[in-house]
């Protein structure tokens, strides 16, 4: 198990990204997770590529993109062309979704599925064993700041099991919404490994964000190292 945090640059201070970012990466932050939202998916509008081309000048972390928009197909290439390294996408709005995927790796970016909480995760079955990682969405789209949903571990069990069955062991599974030091054990236990969070690292503020993202990687690798034994 290999936990990768992700923090997610929605709960982050617009107005100086780069320096929260930074603090971020000295807390141990392995790639930024960028919630691209169009308010027809849901309920709310966030950025689109040229934040994401403007992110990659000041970071060497990979940028960790997740499409909740209507029509992704569209943007793939204008993502990737800004930087981006992994793009996620919503089983939700896709009926080709193996067309998408596929999409994905051919213009050199890791291809993700997300599930919303309601989704089941019999939903992606016949794609998973094509995808680079999943998405487990541990809260309803669209906004920061949200609660955990509490099966969301058992969700994640689910998943790691439809992926070994596929043959895609190696796949991780990375879970968005309401991770933080009180839940973020339960999630790792479960099988996830790539972990966003954003009101956990940046609630406190710049001075408060790097201690904030260590703590929550250390809970993590702890967690993971029980589960291991």
């Amino acid at each position: 198990m290999t936990i990768r945090l992700a923090p997610s640059i929605l709960a982050a201070d617009f107005a100086a990204l780069g320096r929260d970012i930074e603090a971020a990466t000295r807390g141990g932050a392995d790639q930024i997770h960028v919630d691209v939202m169009d308010g027809h998916f849901v309920p709310n509008i966030t950025i689109g590529p040229p934040v994401v081309r403007a992110l990659r000048k000041v970071t060497t972390l990979p940028l960790d993109v997740h499409l909740m928009i209507m029509e992704p197909d569209r943007y793939l290439d204008a993502f990737v062309d800004a930087g981006a390294n992994m793009i996620s996408v919503h089983v939700e709005v896709l009926p080709h979704l193996h067309r998408t995927i596929t999409q994905i790796k051919k213009l050199g970016a890791k291809a993700g599925v997300v599930l919303n909480p309601s989704t089941p995760v019999v939903a992606i079955e016949q794609v998973v064993g094509d995808v680079d990682f999943v998405l487990v969405m541990s809260v309803n789209p669209g906004f920061g700041g949200q609660v955990f949903i509490p099966n969301t571990p058992a969700k994640i069990r689910a998943v790691r099991t439809l992926l070994d069955r596929a043959g895609n062991s190696k796949a991780p599974i990375e879970v968005d919404g309401g991770v933080d030091l009180t839940t973020v054990a339960a999630v790792v236990e479960a099988g996830a490994e790539w972990l966003v969070a954003g009101n956990a690292i940046f609630s406190g503020g710049y001075d408060k964000a790097e201690a904030a993202a260590r703590a929550l990687k250390d809970a993590a690798l702890a967690a993971a190292k029980g589960a291991a034994r």
